[in-house]
């Protein structure tokens, strides 16, 4: 074998390594991975390395999962708003990189307890005197194991290309907002991402647990497995 033939294989081996030492200790990667190129693919790596709760790769497409979770956990900074509010998104006080140290411990703990289980109350919008609460939504898989409370990957995509509210929560919303999409979330951004990207978000949303949130009939409120 030649030099340059001896470094691409070891090169092959060392990035199988790295790589099964993140994911395949979570499963087996089997035929369904193979439509999405993941090796060497540093995002996808980091991905795993950085999901703060227990993943459910049975079936799932790890490529995409470790795609999604670095465009979650590392880009968009999704649990910000969709957590239960700032003091719910970390494990207080040690792992709340806002505070000073001590308390903080010097590493951010998401708390999973609340993670992306939706709940912030972002106050009365437009304006102090209104009576509507603009609150974040549970992102995390029902009992269907679809994300969002049962969201087929068809409405997701509708979601964050045009904002549409699905819940219909604010249609009382006064001119010239519209109460038919989403006033908070940033899907104005988020719609300039490519389908791959948003498949890569809805496959790690489908991975996380279930958060059952409040009582029904809220619309935060998920029945879990």
């Amino acid at each position: 074998m030649a030099p340059t033939q001896s470094i691409k294989a070891m090169a092959a081996v060392t990035a199988i390594g790295v790589f099964a030492g993140v994911v395949i200790s979570s499963g087996q990667v089997r035929a369904w991975d193979a439509d999405s190129p993941w090796l060497g693919d540093a995002r996808v790596i980091q991905g795993f390395k950085i999901a703060p709760v227990p993943l459910n790769l049975a079936r799932k497409n790890k490529a995409l999962v470790g795609l999604g979770s670095y465009l979650v956990n590392a880009v968009g900074g999704c649990n910000d708003c969709h957590s239960a509010g700032p003091p719910a998104e970390f494990i207080f006080p040690t792992g709340n990189p806002y505070l000073l140290s001590p308390p903080f411990g010097g590493r951010t703990v998401i708390n999973p307890k609340f993670y992306l289980g939706g709940g912030r109350d972002f106050g009365p919008f437009p304006d102090p005197s209104s009576k509507v609460h603009i609150v974040s939504r549970n992102l995390t898989p029902d009992k269907t194991g679809l994300p969002a409370g049962g969201m087929t990957f068809s409405e997701f995509r509708t979601v964050m290309k045009t904002g549409v509210d699905q819940d219909h929560l604010h249609p009382s919303l006064p001119p010239p907002f519209n109460g038919a999409v989403l006033q908070i979330m940033p899907w104005p951004i988020y719609q300039n991402m490519t389908d791959h990207d948003l498949r890569a978000i809805y496959e790690f949303l489908s991975a996380i647990p279930c958060i059952a949130g409040p009582p029904a009939p809220s619309p935060l409120h998920h029945d879990c497995r």
